[in-house]
């Protein structure tokens, strides 16, 4: 194969490998896309997922195409930018090589690793099958069947002892995630499936959101968990704190040795990053992440980085950075800086984190905002806030503007616009064959 001039002169720049195209990962890559480097950003999906309003997707209030965005749509103008849609199987730090399922092995000068993290069961990964967790499309769109089908079996076992197991919801995990999907699950029981299903009560449907902790949104100040807290009592979600998961099966839950009848336990409780990185043969956090250094690199590799959920980064404060979307982006950008500007290890500036303050949403026109310099707010005005921000971080403007047109409909009339029961592809019946 001939190659053009051009193509020839960009083989012989430095090689960055992009693992992951999360929010580290894209940025990284958008902010490399006019370095002339080159680049290869690979995943294991065709699109960027904006995952802060996933569990949308989950509740049926929002479609999949409105969060995410083809990946070679994005990079279509930037030529030195090469979009991969591959599995990468093994990293060797030592050959400087990685190791793709297709495609096979792959050099790198340097090397951006933005894998995300996963779900995890502390220990328990037989509970998966009943209790999944939202990261990926795939997840919110087996939830989102798991949702809707539990309110047709209710209306099919009414009047038995049973249906009571399909309106019962229990979402394990305090934290934002957690309370978004509790918040969620509850408003759409009380002013849209009760609508729809008129033989069910809003009083059959029960919401029950479980956290280990001694109280829920523990990222945020203790009034602002107490005005969350308060709202999702409002909403009629029970909350159960200091409560721990003991067993789950197929139509009941454990939960401080009392059982829950449900078919309908949704995991919003802790990560686990991929055993990917324990090729890097570095040290590894509880949640598998890795411990970087002050700039992002690995120990003994200065050109591996690390990056968002999937690093373990401290702060001045001694204290972990969150696993949220900006920390990810900020790290992104300065890496890409760092490859750019080609700065040795001994020259580069720790990287530093902008905290921009932390939001949740707790349903329709409500939730909590804390921000810069004490500031802190809660109710129309925090959940005006949030929304503004997700709609304007949002990749496209066709992505931004049916999410526009989603939530507007949905204020108005509170009918969530997806409500369609997909065949889950995962296993086949027998008129499917």
């Amino acid at each position: 194969m001939m190659h053009t001039e051009g193509q020839a002169l960009l083989e012989t720049r430095p090689h960055v490998v992009i693992i992951g195209a999360g929010f580290g990962g894209l940025e990284c890559a958008k902010a490399l896309a006019s370095s002339g480097l080159q680049v290869s950003l690979i995943d294991r999906n065709n699109h960027h997922l904006f995952q802060p309003l996933l569990y949308q997707v989950a509740t049926a209030a929002l479609s999949p195409a409105d969060i995410a965005a083809p990946l070679r749509s994005i990079f279509r103008g930037a030529s030195n930018i090469h979009v991969q849609m591959d599995e990468v199987e093994a990293i060797d730090p030592e050959r400087k090589t990685i190791r793709r399922k297709i495609e096979g092995e792959l050099a790198y000068d340097y090397l951006v690793i933005a894998p995300g993290t996963r779900h995890s069961y502390f220990a328990h990964p037989e509970w998966e099958q009943f209790a999944p967790g939202i990261k990926s499309l795939d997840d919110a769109l087996e939830m989102r069947r798991k949702i809707l089908l539990a309110y047709e079996q209710a209306e099919h076992h009414l009047g038995t002892s049973d249906a009571v197991q399909y309106t019962t919801f229990v979402v394990v995990g305090g934290g934002p995630t957690g309370v978004e999907l509790a918040g969620a699950l509850a408003e759409i029981g009380r002013h849209t499936m009760s609508l729809d299903f008129p033989d069910i009560k809003s009083s059959d449907i029960r919401v029950l959101l479980v956290e280990a902790g001694d109280r829920i949104l523990s990222a945020f100040a203790p009034i602002l968990s107490a005005k969350a807290r308060l709202a999702l009592e409002q909403l009629g979600v029970e909350i159960m704190e200091r409560s721990r998961v003991e067993s789950v099966a197929a139509d009941h839950v454990i939960i401080n040795g009392a059982r829950i009848e449900t078919t309908n336990v949704l995991w919003a409780a802790g990560n686990q990053a991929p055993s990917l990185l324990r090729d890097l043969q570095v040290p590894l956090d509880a949640m598998g992440r890795v411990l970087v250094n002050d700039d992002c690199s690995i120990p003994q590799h200065p050109d591996v980085f690390v990056i968002g959920d999937a690093a373990h980064f401290n702060d001045e404060q001694g204290r972990a950075l969150p696993g949220v979307a900006q920390v990810a982006m900020q790290q992104g950008r300065y890496v890409a800086a760092l490859c750019a500007e080609r700065v040795s290890h001994d020259k580069r500036p720790p990287f530093h984190y902008r905290d921009r303050g932390n939001m949740a949403t707790i349903g329709r026109a409500k939730a909590i905002a804390d921000l810069n310099h004490g500031l802190r707010l809660w109710g129309f005005m925090a959940w005006a806030m949030w929304a503004l921000i997700h709609v304007v971080s949002l990749i496209k403007f066709r992505n931004r503007f049916s999410v526009m047109m989603e939530w507007l409909w949905y204020y108005i009339s509170y009918q969530p616009g997806a409500r369609l029961i997909l065949r889950n592809p995962r296993s086949k019946t027998q008129n499917d064959e």
